[in-house]
């Protein structure tokens, strides 16, 4: 049953260590589904239930984007974080201590009742939840698989990871490289700084929101080889802030997280 798989991916995914290796293969979110699973996903895939979802979708990354956009501290907190992250002002970066601190007073602000919320209802469907195995989990599966299948062009997995509008709005410039002819050929040496932000409820499910540095090597070529965008000697140092969100009709904590936003920023890093 769902017992006996979860604890198979956690030895063979969160038992890994040292440090960064890519997957041998890239997973969907909804591999690791029982035979039973799989069945009602076939039975369920008729025209009218898919149109359905789709609007669900729609509808919920609508109210997603305007809580994001109208809600001022959750701003300040992207626009502090971004900043002291990014900076290599030798200043700024002793008092990254103090910028933790700021991040938790944010946090604060933003509402640690809401936070005591989101994980009682994540605790309802999956009791054995917890916030550091949740983060290993986001380090060890669910950002590689995104991530690569991201810089990599792997529309399949990404489609099967996001909500339908993020969907979209990453795999456009993907369809338009595709579409010239150009492939990729970028590589991530290292994901780290992995970090619980905030909790948020939506009318969806509840939504954690994660903040990771990785670095990164961005190279896109056309047909003959010859580099059209990114340099195969930079390394990219990113930040990013993920929006998962949990589906609470799915009990395997392996398949139930999707991708509800994406936002990042990058400074190069001098080697």
């Amino acid at each position: 049953g769902v017992e006996t798989v979860k604890k198979e991916i956690d030895e063979s995914v969160l038992g890994q260590t040292g440090p960064y290796r890519r997957p041998e293969r890239l997973r969907k979110r909804t591999e690791y589904s029982g035979e039973r699973a799989k069945e009602q996903r076939v039975f369920q895939a008729n025209e009218e239930a898919m149109g359905m979802v789709l609007h669900k979708d729609s509808k919920w990354y609508q109210q997603w984007k305007d809580f994001k956009d109208n809600n001022v501290v959750f701003n300040r907190f992207f626009e502090m974080k971004m900043k002291y992250d990014e900076s290599d002002n030798a200043f700024i970066r002793a008092s990254r201590a103090v910028t933790d601190r700021v991040t938790d007073l944010i946090g604060g602000l933003f509402s640690k009742t809401e936070m005591s919320e989101v994980l009682t209802e994540i605790l309802r469907v999956d009791p054995s939840f917890d916030k550091d195995r949740f983060l290993k989990q986001c380090e060890r599966d669910i950002i590689p698989n995104v991530l690569e299948a991201l810089i990599s062009g792997e529309l399949d997995i990404l489609k099967d990871w996001c909500y339908e509008a993020t969907y979209s709005q990453l795999a456009h410039p993907i369809q338009q490289a595709k579409a010239l002819g150009l492939q990729f050929h970028s590589r991530i040496l290292d994901i780290d700084n992995i970090d619980l932000a905030m909790g948020k409820m939506m009318e969806q499910g509840p939504v954690l929101i994660i903040t990771f540095q990785a670095q990164v090597v961005m190279v896109i070529k056309n047909h003959k080889g010859d580099v059209v965008e990114g340099d195969p000697d930079k390394v990219l140092r990113m930040l990013y802030v993920w929006a998962l969100c949990r589906d609470q009709d799915e009990l395997n904590p392996y398949m139930a997280w999707r991708l509800l936003d994406i936002s990042s920023s990058s400074t190069e890093q001098v080697l």
